[in-house]
Formats: structure tokens, sequence, C-alpha cells
């Protein structure tokens, strides 16, 4: 279904008055046998969306964790092409969103026309692709569109309001409102302007706009949900699963999405 489907289950969600939660996780970390488990998991938790990394040796957007995850899966043998064959088999079994997040550079050597085609034939509904600027997105984003698949475009808090305006406009599926400045990896705090900013991409943005980068708690899921439609969670997923803590990550996800007030104020630094 493609864009088509994250549309419809995030309009749903915000109808209901729900904020939106989409967790990260490494395709691969663990052996690719354990992606069904995981997506059938997240799935039951009630997120809104799965974005499964694609591992690469060289990310320039990944903290540690994700980093070491990405190397745990790569000497698992995990590709791109794998991930993309395994979703194919299990894919029609949920109905969640799945959205591949991988760098330019493994797609590029896949093939990009066949990327898409196969992101298609495995059920995948939107890509995101870190590296890849908006002036240079014409290579890909024309093959993806012929598909029906979202390309999720990234906000950072350093882009001038021209360019928050464009790549607004142009994202599909969602916007994604990088909330720190740095990789991936749990903050104790945000930036005083974070609230500015997030609205400024809701005023801007047809589609809902969710902060990722740095959410590691259901404390400051709520808090970054308060300026916008949600958030996605990154390292402390991974790192649960990692350590096989499931109940942790079925809290956080509650916590998250729980709507009770917050207990005490994020600090600033």
């Amino acid at each position: 279904m493609g864009k088509e489907r994250i549309d419809k289950i995030f309009r749903e969600k915000l109808a209901a008055k729900e904020k939106l939660f989409v967790p990260y996780m490494m395709a691969g970390d663990g052996g690719l046998d354990t992606l069904e488990e995981k997506i059938a998991f997240l799935e039951k938790c009630g997120v809104s969306a799965i974005e499964l990394g694609i591992p690469f040796s060289d990310p320039i957007a990944d903290g540690p964790v994700i980093q070491q995850a990405g190397i745990r899966a790569l000497e698992s043998g995990t590709t791109l092409a794998s991930v993309l064959e395994k979703l194919s088999v299990i894919r029609k079994k949920y109905t969640v969103p799945i959205i591949l997040m991988s760098y330019i550079n493994p797609i590029f050597q896949y093939g990009i026309e066949k990327f898409a085609r196969d992101c298609f034939a495995s059920g995948v509904d939107g890509v995101i692709i870190p590296d890849i600027p908006m002036e240079e997105e014409g290579i890909i984003s024309p093959h993806l569109a012929a598909y029906g698949i979202a390309c999720i475009r990234l906000a950072a808090m350093t882009s001038p309001p021209d360019r928050i305006k464009k790549i607004a406009e142009r994202t599909e599926g969602f916007l994604y409102a990088v909330s720190v400045m740095g990789t991936t990896g749990a903050r104790n705090a945000y930036a005083e302007n974070i609230s500015a900013y997030l609205r400024q991409l809701k005023e801007n943005s047809p589609v809902p706009v969710l902060a990722g980068f740095g959410v590691s708690s259901g404390k400051q899921a709520r808090y970054l949900s308060q300026y916008c439609d949600g958030v996605i969670v990154g390292s402390k997923i991974v790192d649960l699963f990692f350590k096989g803590k499931r109940e942790e990550i079925k809290r956080l996800i509650e916590s998250s999405l729980s709507g009770e007030p917050l207990t005490e104020k994020v600090k600033f630094p």
C-alpha cells in the first residue's frame, strides 16, 4: 500500500486523539531470523509504524548504540537484499507500516530502480535516506513515486525558514524533525528553541511531524509531542532489544502514548 498505508494509519490515530510512536530497529541485529518476531511484538504494542534500519559500514547520522547494532548485523551477513527478501516472505501477515532507513550508497550499489521495485514487492511503505540532500534526491524520488512509496524527508534545527518550507512541502508520509544537533542517541536535555522549531515545522507541513534523535523516555516523548504529532525512538529501542528487555520496550511505548501530564520539566543545558 506504500504511502497510502502510512497516511491512512496516521490519520486514524491522530483523529482518535492519539500521538504517533515510531520505533527504530536495526535489521539483522540478533540475526535476520528475529525480524518477524520483533515486527509482531512492536505491532502488538500499538506502534504507528516501524523504521527498519539497513546496516551500513560508514554511517554518518548514527550514534554508538546504532553503530554497534549495524556492525553486529553486518557480521551476521545482513544485506539490503536479504532484508527485502525476508520482508517479501513475512510482510502480508502484518498491517503496521514499514519504513526503511538506508544511506544512499547501499541503494546505489543495489540499483536505484531495482530498489524501488523490490521495496514495492516486499511491502515497504516508505524510505528515509539521511545523507541525500534535497537538491540531489531526484536520482531516487521519481522511482519511489512510481511505486507509491513515501520519500520521507528530514528537517534540521539549523535549516533556514525557506529551506524548511521547501522540505515540508516535498516530504511524504511524515516530516522527520531532527530534534538535536548531532548523531542519534539518548539526551538529557533539548535546546531551548525546540518548541518554536517544531511549531514552525507543523505550520509548514501538510503531513504529520515526528521528532526523532535523542528520544529515550516516555517523559521526553510526551514533552516533544506537545509541539508535534509524535516521536521516533531509535537507540533506546535498539539497546533494549539487544538486551532482551521486551517488557521495558512495552512500558516505554505505553508511557510515551499515555497522555499523562509531565511530572517534571525537561531540563535545558
